[in-house]
């Protein structure tokens, strides 16, 4: 409403029409007057929203109050519940420009399925993301994100950080850009470490910044676009620090991480001399001491494994041997032929994009297993043909060794073969896929392989002898890769809970598969008759399945076999096809189904009385990873 120009006409009109020449003026009860018999002040009335806290009414008092947080860009008015004795930094993403890939993307129209960007952050434990946002050369970011600082000592549970303890907070923001396309595929666009504490520094705790984000991977010195960000502490600090003091707290951190980094390197070489004096050899073997992350930064792999806690998310070890096999799979991305593009991924990058490569998913699992207090340690070597691999291994008190592959979630009990026992004896078969193996680590001990032969068959795991096993000393991986070691390591962000409902998304795909199954079939002149109690006795089949997989325990078949004798009469076949994914698209999984000859035979089945069934079963992990279970089946009358 233009609510000034409205009462300026109406003031006008009034004074023209009322104000007497004898009159000199008129009195503001006679303008009010006025206005309230032109029925303006109802009019505005009308239209103002009043914003009521009903969740306040309904809940307890709590010791949170609830502050409006405005973004004076935006009209939006958000409401977060805050804590009055704790600080928080609240950052504000004002726009992005500059991303030169999306130059020529057309404007989506309203309702078009476009690629989409969005961020993801995480501060100390806390994790945040974006609202998914058009792919543009300029693309719309406004979010604003509200982060808590606090130590996470003891006894400073509700004292508020001031200026000087929140300088030694060394944790930076790690910000994660990821791109969705149209068939929900991601892709890495970029990572970066956001030093906030200039703003500790600038006047009235409030400072603006220009973040120019780099690529990933071979592109990680090419400027894939730039953010404009506000930082802001609130409640406001009482005392601002002088920008020399931050800048220099920060130069010394940088100096004493450079020299802590620089000795571990020197340390290193030296372990690496004594390795190859021991066995020229050795030089071919898969020992890996640095790895390089998505922004070509060369770290200690130590660094890449922590004990990582899923709270209540997962409960076990298998499951959570299950929750990292559903996350995608995929090869770093690499330009042009060649060999393999070596990127071992942060864990939030990893985690945002829902996908990685082998290693990304042997340091999660690592990390999962040593959260469960099992002796855990990734191990680097070959599968078949010299393919470089990594997996997981864990030792048990009773000295047993099991792999973990953490692309299948699949264990093996390691039974290691004598080479020297006589060739009548028989020697057991390895069940596991590995060749060779050059080094084993977690977050606190490396080991390279010295046995006379590096294959996995004949290697002996007694870690503690030092005539197959050659330490690195604790101390020095220690003086890297402990937290709060050195301000280069990326803090370990928690596991987020799924945001997927599995019911919904499993009618969806149900739904889904059932037009393109009718669809083909009409285009072969087929008709499609869909019996719905058969499609829902298919239902214990995946769920069995899955609890398979999560457990190793095989229950519940002879129910489900029992229920498909009683509703297939007599003189009819029943055939089923079940299949498993990792990611919810339907129109890919059906083309991969039409692929395999036993399931075309199913959804082509041609015959007398031919009744199809098909049933999804989606089950839902953490970070909304989920495992997609299909099965197709068909009834038909036999005909001789």
């Amino acid at each position: 409403m233009d609510v000034h120009g409205r009462i300026r006409e109406i003031l006008a009109e009034t004074i023209r029409e009322e104000l007497a020449p004898d009159q000199q003026q008129l009195s503001s009860e006679d303008l009010i007057k006025a206005l309230r018999r032109r029925g303006i002040i109802d009019d505005v009335m009308k239209e103002l929203n009043f914003v009521t806290d009903n969740v306040d009414q309904e809940l307890p008092p709590s010791p949170k109050q609830s502050v409006c947080v405005t973004d004076r860009q935006s009209t939006l008015l958000k409401k977060t519940n805050i804590d009055p004795t704790r600080r928080y930094l609240y950052l504000q993403v004002l726009g992005g420009k500059a991303f030169l890939e999306h130059l020529q993307e057309p404007e989506p129209l309203p309702g078009q399925v476009c690629s989409t960007f969005t961020l993801c952050l995480h501060f100390r434990n806390q994790r945040f993301r974006s609202k998914p946002v058009p792919c543009a050369c300029e693309p719309d970011f406004h979010d604003g994100f509200l982060l808590e600082v606090h130590r996470e000592s003891l006894g400073d549970g509700t004292r508020m950080a001031d200026s000087t303890t929140m300088l030694s907070i060394s944790d930076p923001i790690h910000m994660v850009l990821i791109k969705t396309d149209i068939f929900g595929e991601t892709t890495l666009v970029a990572s970066y470490f956001l030093e906030w504490r200039s703003v500790l520094g600038s006047e009235n705790g409030v400072t603006n910044l220009t973040v120019e984000l780099m690529g990933v991977g071979t592109e990680s010195k090419v400027s894939v676009g730039i953010l404009n960000i506000k930082l802001e502490m609130y409640p406001p600090l009482n005392q601002t620090l002088s920008q020399e003091v931050v800048n220099t707290q920060l130069a010394l951190e940088r100096q004493k991480t450079a020299e802590k980094e620089r000795l571990f390197l020197v340390y290193a070489k030296q372990w690496w001399r004594e390795y190859l004096q021991i066995r020229p050899s050795h030089n071919s073997r898969l020992v890996k001491i640095f790895a390089q992350d998505e922004n070509g930064i060369n770290r200690p792999v130590c660094s890449y494994v922590k004990p990582l806690r899923a709270g209540r998310l997962l409960d076990t070890p298998r499951q959570a041997a299950r929750f990292v096999n559903v996350l995608g799979y995929e090869r770093a991305p690499v330009i042009g032929g060649g060999g393999k593009q070596e990127q071992w991924c942060t864990l939030l990058a990893f985690l945002c994009r829902n996908k990685g490569d082998c290693e990304d998913h042997a340091n999660l699992l690592c990390s999962l297993l040593l959260g469960y207090g099992l002796e855990a340690f990734v191990c680097v070597g070959t599968k078949a043909k010299g393919v470089p691999h990594a997996w997981v291994m864990t030792c048990g008190t009773d000295g047993t060794i099991t792999f973990w592959e953490s692309l299948t979630g699949h264990r093996y009990i390691h039974k290691s073969t004598n080479p020297d026992e006589p060739p009548v004896a028989e020697q057991p078969k390895p069940l596991y896929p590995y060749r060779t193996i050059g080094c084993v680590f977690n977050h606190q001990m490396f080991l390279g392989n010295c046995q006379s032969s590096d294959s996995v068959e004949i290697c002996v795991f007694d870690l503690n002898d030092e005539s197959k096993w050659k330490p690195m000393s604790e101390e020095a991986i220690k003086s890297v890769c402990a937290p709060g070691a050195t301000t280069s390591l990326p803090p370990f962000p928690p596991l987020c809970a799924s945001t997927i409902d599995a019911s919904v998304t499993s009618n969806e795909i149900e739904m889904q598969l059932r037009l393109l199954v009718s669809e083909h079939r009409k285009d072969l002149g087929l008709t499609t008759v869909w019996e719905d109690q058969l499609s829902y006795l298919l239902s214990p089949a995946l769920a069995s399945y899955e609890f398979e997989r999560t457990t190793s325990i095989s229950a519940g078949n002879e129910e489900f076999q029992d229920a498909i004798r009683r509703a297939v009469p007599d003189g009819h076949t029943f055939k089923g096809f079940p299949i498993h994914f990792v990611y919810r698209n339907a129109r890919r999984a059906f083309a991969t189904c039409l692929r395999s000859p036993f399931c075309e035979e199913i959804i082509c089945c041609r015959g007398d009385q031919v009744r199809l069934a098909v049933r999804v079963r989606v089950f839902t992990y953490p970070e909304s990873a989920c495992a997609v279970w299909i099965m197709f089946a068909c009834k038909y009358r036999s005909v001789l």
